[in-house]
């Protein structure tokens, strides 16, 4: 029992609008296990209330009788014999539900980890990564109480009422009927509380997960929250969040509370009227002393047993909730890697003709209009264009993280849409604007994109080319060096040349570098790009860059703007237009001179202001 009996099923199969039928499906591969669970509980009950039935006859028999005490050893090993069944028959049920739960949530979360990584990055755009991790941790393990508790207890608990019920009715159907009086009075409160829990666990859950946004975001974005001094800002929001899940929480714990008192009362009320029935009953002769005293057993285990029954039902509102949440994020669609019909024989060669190119996220807002150019294998395309102006979603578009809406696009003479995803991404190679790094060694983080071992020499190249090697033969560790979450060990520009050499090792048909030199200095950029030249020969490179001197060298600039493309051509042929790029052009070559006036003019007034050189004491 210690291998997932269906660790490659699919639980978008347990997908169902019946919530307990869902939960049913969900258990494909651990039934049996589940139900071998139930049998023992059912063997361990009988073997509870053979215990009763034993003292009954211990009692009306054999006690006070001479001739019978011979039998008192058969009926001490007797009761031995029965407690060790029911231990061992307990703990087994225990044993088979704890393997059944911890299976089912174990196969539910690496079944989870992988879904959310395959669904599109519209959903991830649109979706807080503090929801996913909430639902994907405090509802898996709502589940996991549920089968490990909630489910095997009901099935224990009705278990229990069928049994010692039988055995009640044995002993004397007048008190079998007088136990069984308030039962509808425990359900009907069950099923009423369970309504109200449902709605007001849901509540809590969705405020756990907003308080975990609010968390997950000021964790990752703790520089900025120092930076500009906003903690006060950002506990004050925090109080706020949790101050609700506080609310919700008392809300949801004055339910639980107030079901306890009313099944209380009502469990106590039947109790002591069996319990007064069943004396009455013996002291008038109609039953033994050993019958009444089995029933004083039996009726416990009936009547208690069925207060915690609507106590679970209740409880398993939780279940039910986060069976629904969970599932939410399972019924989405995911992104199909392997879709497509054409696979070449050969590497890409990269070249690229978009016509009349158009894209939107949503409805009636396009973000791209009529994109119209062509490009050859191994030139260098640069996007210039202000915020908002289209330049990514262009470039997102090639690897397939979205599909355009109308148009085409050829690659190497090929509608885009026929490559696989899987492939196509194989192929490109991305720097973001915002490059991430692992909390994992240097070499880790640099090797991330190629999946397979790589020669030390190879490393080296990539990060060389990269402007980064001089920088990690400085650390202790060199290349096992471990950074921190996100690379915060690391400064903007450093992090940036790792992105960079993670790139040129995986060895890309198609180079994406998206604004990759805006986190370094000039210096350094130089740097970047002189190592860059060579390296892009042969590949098909798109830049994006707000500043002229990124853009000066490419073979053909594109000048975007609200969606559209409004300038083209290289560098020389676009400052001989009035248009954008002349403008970029001119203010950023006016603001270079300033500062360099301005530079010369301090070194200026430094030289003025600096006290001169005491003058030398000749010789006597």
């Amino acid at each position: 029992m210690t291998q997932d009996p269906s660790p490659t099923y699919d639980l978008r199969l347990a997908l169902s609008d019946n919530r307990l039928k869902g939960l049913w499906r969900m258990m494909h591969g651990y039934r049996w296990p589940y139900l071998a669970a139930n049998f023992s509980l059912a063997l361990s009950a009988t073997f509870k209330t053979t215990t009763f039935l034993l003292l009954r006859y211990f009692v009306d028999n054999v006690l006070g009788k001479p001739e019978m005490t011979g039998m008192l050893l058969w009926i001490a090993a007797g009761f031995l014999a029965l407690a060790a069944l029911e231990g061992s028959f307990t703990y087994l049920s225990g044993r088979l539900a704890a393997f059944t739960a911890e299976g089912i949530t174990r196969r539910l979360r690496n079944f989870l980890f992988d879904h959310i990584q395959r669904l599109s990055f519209s959903y991830h755009a649109k979706t807080q990564t503090g929801e996913l991790i909430q639902r994907s941790t405090s509802d898996v393990d709502a589940l996991r109480r549920f089968f490990a508790e909630q489910a095997i207890g009901v099935g224990r608990i009705l278990l229990l009422f069928i049994i010692n019920f039988t055995a009640i009715l044995n002993l004397n159907v007048k008190l079998a009927l007088i136990s069984i009086i308030a039962i509808p009075v425990i359900l009907a409160s069950s099923v009423y509380f369970f309504r109200r829990v449902t709605k007001a666990y849901e509540a809590y859950q969705e405020q756990e997960a907003t308080l975990s946004t609010t968390l997950q975001e000021n964790l990752t974005g703790v520089r900025v929250v120092k930076a500009f001094a906003r903690q006060e800002y950002e506990r004050k929001k925090f109080e706020k969040d949790n101050w609700e899940k506080f609310v919700r929480g008392r809300r949801l714990l004055k339910m639980h509370s107030l079901f306890w008192p009313v099944s209380d009362i009502v469990c106590g009320f039947q109790m002591l009227g069996g319990f007064t029935a069943g004396a009455l009953m013996a002291i008038n002769g109609e039953i033994t002393v050993g019958t009444y005293l089995a029933y004083a057993g039996l009726v416990v285990w009936l009547i208690w047993p069925l207060r915690n029954l609507g106590r679970l039902i209740v409880q398993s509102s939780t279940g039910m909730v986060s069976y629904g949440r969970v599932m939410e994020i399972i019924r989405q669609e995911r992104e199909p890697l392997d879709e497509g019909d054409y696979l070449p024989d050969t590497h890409l060669r990269g070249e690229l003709l978009f016509e009349d190119v158009c894209f939107e996220y949503e409805e009636d807002s396009l973000v791209l209009r009529n994109i119209s150019f062509e490009c050859q294998a191994g030139q260098v395309i640069a996007l210039l264009g202000g915020t908002g102006s289209g330049k990514t979603s262009l470039v997102n578009l090639l690897p397939r993280f979205y599909d355009y809406t109308c148009g085409r696009i050829l690659l190497d003479g090929v509608e885009l849409t026929r490559y696989p995803r899987k492939y196509l991404r194989s192929q490109i190679g991305i720097v973001e604007q915002e490059p991430f790094l692992f909390s994992r060694s240097l070499r880790e983080n640099i090797t991330y994109g190629v999946g397979r071992d790589m020669a030390q020499e190879e490393i080296e190249a990539a990060a060389q080319a990269a402007a980064i090697h001089d920088v990690i033969a400085t650390f202790p560790n060199g290349y096992d060096t471990l950074v921190g979450e996100k690379g915060v060990t690391l400064s903007g520009g450093q992090k940036q040349r790792m992105a960079i050499a993670r790139t040129l090792l995986k060895n890309p048909r198609i180079l994406i570098l998206d604004d990759s030199t805006s986190s370094v200095d000039t210096e350094t950029e130089a740097e970047i790009r002189s190592a860059l030249e060579c390296l892009m020969q042969e590949r098909t490179t798109f830049i994006i860059a707000h500043r002229i001197q990124s853009v000066m060298d490419a073979d053909l600039i594109l000048v975007m703007d609200k969606g559209h493309i409004v300038q083209k051509g290289t560098h020389e042929q676009l400052l001989q237009q009035d248009g954008i790029y002349r403008q970029i052009y001119d203010i950023q070559t006016r603001i270079e001179v300033e500062l360099e006036q301005e530079i010369s003019h301090s070194t200026a007034q430094e030289d003025i202001y600096r006290p001169a050189a005491p003058a030398s004491i000749p010789a006597p």
